[in-house]
């Protein structure tokens, strides 16, 4: 199974920024913590972060051109203000994609309680810290498995 991991804007400030939000651990810590854990569960799993809308999306393209099995992304501050990145994902149908979030966004300012990419995606995580992405990816290997039985 291969997966691809993409992470938006600020994401690479972990440990530094709003650690009250976001937890002190490192994005270098939460990269390493991804990869053991689909190291083990024997997952190729290939991650990306930048704080550029057009590279997100190209990335999100490459999805579908490497032949990705599916998606895990932290679009950021995106989710709230993106329709190019959920066109994107909606682009690349029908390879799953799984919205993934550090904190719980519905419970931070009202304006982070709109996701624009939700509605593309086969399921959300909110708010279980760097353990998100985890519940992301076993979400994600669920429905994977599911589509090709």
């Amino acid at each position: 199974m291969k997966i691809l991991i993409i992470n938006g804007p600020n994401l690479n400030m972990l440990g530094i920024r709003e650690t009250e939000i976001y937890g002190d651990f490192t994005y270098a810590e939460l990269i390493d913590k991804i990869y053991n854990y689909c190291d083990i569960a024997n997952i190729d799993v290939d991650i990306h972060q930048s704080n550029c809308e057009g590279k997100i999306i190209d990335l999100i393209h490459s999805a579908y051109f490497i032949e990705f099995d599916g998606v895990v992304i932290n679009p950021a501050a995106y989710t709230h203000t993106s329709i190019a990145i959920l066109d994107a994902i909606k682009a690349i149908d029908p390879i799953p994609v799984v919205e993934c979030h550090i904190s719980d966004i519905d419970k931070r300012e009202d304006f982070r309680k709109q996701s624009f990419i939700t509605s593309a995606c086969v399921d959300i995580v909110s708010g279980f810290g760097d353990n998100s992405y985890i519940n992301a990816i076993e979400i994600l290997v669920k429905v994977i498995s599911n589509k090709k039985k």
